[in-house]
């Protein structure tokens, strides 16, 4: 049962709900030991915080910001901002120091809680250049404070100052002042075309997205909830958000690379996860069986069938499921699949949304045939995450992402652009006119940049509007949709389609090196670095017939005429990619200029 409250009395009134039952699992920086704490403890620490931040004078819509990895402390410091009408900022614990500074200083942050080492030595360099920052917290323990740095304190120190909660009257006065105007939240987004704009979530669109959210995914209080997308990130805030508000418990996976072993460990029955999540296993599960026995792979082969009848031919449309077909599904289910899902530490699936990029239809059907729910949808942060999702118990089609939720109305324009107006909508950016006036049509409606269609009630998107190109010879070319079909390849890691202006489609290529090192020595290929190994002929000719099969159902304009492979991955540091690993492609194709017009020599 959802509890529907006040985001600044939620873990309260849950904790009078659930009292002793798990809410989080965690671990600690640096600690190999899961721990859970119950929601009672989760509402001690809370208060704690509200109590905290009254005493260091915080006062109503003023600001803190979080710096930091996901971990406990994460969500403790939220809540209790949320508890004295607070607004949190949280930052990507991959921020660099000139975005950190632009954000606390567009915001005007009194306070700043970061995670470890790395983002309190950040925070402490840009310190002197933020005249709004007064106090440096940390959560982390084990972090070395600067000896000349006095404003700078241990999370657990800032606890004591709420300590049997000195502040308790006030902070229950701030509920009684709580309203669905407040501004909760401001997200910055992650700026892959310009500077980073900073958008408004008020509680009133939480109180909204919750609602509508809890209808189409009905999490339960029996269900545990992996973090695998860091906080800061929309769709894993709105997730987990919804997640409490369900009762569910949450599990902290603090650094994304160990998410594998962290399921295997914990064993959730639900994740929010991209794209790019899902296409790494199925490439993994392919190659498990391709270096199986003949037999082991027509049984998974066969099984994998049967999975795809049942969950895509008839469930996917709606439709019963014959009894024979039944059986046999619960014979491979039982025998095969639960094995694929065993490894995944996915013993008792549950929900498992995806969104954040293009889903790769092969992908997709694979994951619901070895009997894992994939919630595709598609949302922003300008829409509190999701605007459209599949919906438990509804027909879906694979390649749309979904029905829109509860309250959003969607208007296809002229253009072909998606356009949105709802109670999960933000009010504008934070501080900027000029863009909020651009931001909506004269009808309220916004403009997501978006381009799809609607049909049959589902959703299907194009492309990204500033991303489609158009060749010289009048064709549009959607590149995500091409480097998607890629991505499914185990020997490729990254890709960035060139297409615009240009007479053909043309690409950049990461390879996943280890696979290729193991490729090329098997094959007797001697390299003596990555760089002699890119530009190997038997290398090239390899991944051009791979890419050949992979893009087989491209039409011919679409399809990659040439490519060069990179020794080196587009990274977050060269600005390559955004903090939620998206291509900068104009900084992609200024930093590979040559290479790419080299492509483009007769």
């Amino acid at each position: 049962m959802q509890t529907i409250s006040h985001l600044s009395v939620l873990i309260h009134e849950q904790a009078k709900k659930h009292g002793t039952k798990a809410a989080i699992t965690f671990r600690n920086f640096g600690s190999l030991e899961w721990r859970s704490v119950s929601w009672n403890q989760f509402s001690m620490r809370v208060k704690e915080v509200s109590n905290a931040l009254l005493n260091l004078g915080m006062k109503p819509q003023e600001t803190i910001a979080v710096f930091s990895q996901n971990c406990i402390h994460h969500l403790y410091t939220e809540f209790g901002a949320y508890g004295v009408r607070v607004i949190s900022i949280p930052f990507y614990a991959t921020s660099s120091e000139q975005q950190i500074q632009y954000m606390i200083q567009d915001a005007s942050v009194r306070f700043l809680f970061v995670g470890e080492q790395e983002q309190y030595d950040k925070a402490r360099r840009i310190q002197s250049l933020c005249p709004s920052l007064e106090r440096i917290i940390v959560f982390d323990s084990s972090v070395r404070l600067s000896q000349h740095d006095p404003n700078s304190i241990y999370f657990e120190d800032f606890l004591k100052l709420g300590e049997g909660f000195p502040r308790e009257a006030e902070v229950e006065e701030r509920w009684g002042q709580a309203n669905e105007e407040d501004i909760c939240n401001i997200l910055y987004t992650s700026g892959t075309t310009g500077e980073s704009k900073g958008v408004v979530l008020t509680y009133k669109m939480y109180h909204a997205a919750l609602r509508a959210n809890a209808k189409s995914v009905p999490l339960n209080d029996k269900d545990r909830v992996i973090n695998f997308l860091p906080f800061s990130h929309v769709f894993e805030r709105g997730w987990a958000y919804l997640a409490l508000s369900l009762g569910s418990e949450l599990i902290v996976n603090t650094y994304p690379k160990e998410i594998q072993q962290s399921m295997r460990e914990t064993h959730p029955t639900c994740m929010a996860a991209v794209p790019r999540f899902w296409e790494k296993v199925y490439v993994a599960v392919k190659e498990r069986m391709e270096n199986s026995s003949v037999v082991q792979r027509k049984l998974f082969y066969h099984a994998l069938n049967v999975g795809r009848k049942r969950n895509i031919q008839y469930i996917a449309r709606g439709k019963r499921v014959p009894l024979t077909l039944e059986m046999e599904y619960k014979l491979v289910n039982k025998t095969v699949l639960s094995l694929v899902r065993k490894q995944l530490g996915l013993e008792n699936p549950h929900i498992f949304p995806t969104a954040g990029a293009y889903v790769s239809p092969e992908v997709e059907e694979f994951v619901h045939s070895v009997g894992i729910n994939m919630i595709v949808g598609y949302g922003l942060t300008e829409s509190l995450a999701t605007v459209t999702c599949d919906h438990i118990g509804q027909p879906y089609t694979v390649g749309s992402v979904g029905r829109p939720i509860e309250g959003i109305d969607i208007k296809i324009s002229e253009e072909g652009e998606v356009m949105l107006k709802g109670p999960t909508i933000m009010p504008g950016y934070f501080r900027r006119e000029t863009s909020n006036a651009e931001a909506f049509d004269k009808d309220g409606y916004f403009h997501t940049g978006d381009a799809g269609y609607m049909k049959d009630g589902e959703l299907f998107l194009k492309e990204r509007i500033k991303d489609l190109f158009k060749t010289s010879n009048g064709k549009y070319v959607a590149p995500q949709m091409v480097e998607g079909m890629l991505l499914v390849d185990k020997f490729i890691e990254q890709v960035s389609v060139i297409a615009d202006q240009r007479k053909f489609v043309a690409a950049l290529i990461v390879p996943e090196f280890s696979v290729l090192e193991e490729w090329a020595k098997e094959n007797h290929i001697t390299f003596k670095d990555r760089e002699e190994l890119c530009q190997n002929k038997r290398v090239n000719e390899m991944m051009r017939e791979r890419i050949e099969t992979l893009q087989q159902r491209l039409a011919s304009y679409e399809q990659i005429k040439r490519f060069t492979l990179l020794p080196h991955h587009f990274s977050m540091e060269n600005g390559e990619l955004t903090n939620t690993l998206k291509l900068r492609r104009s900084v992609v194709n200024r930093r590979y200029h040559d290479v790419i017009e080299k492509m483009y020599e007769e």
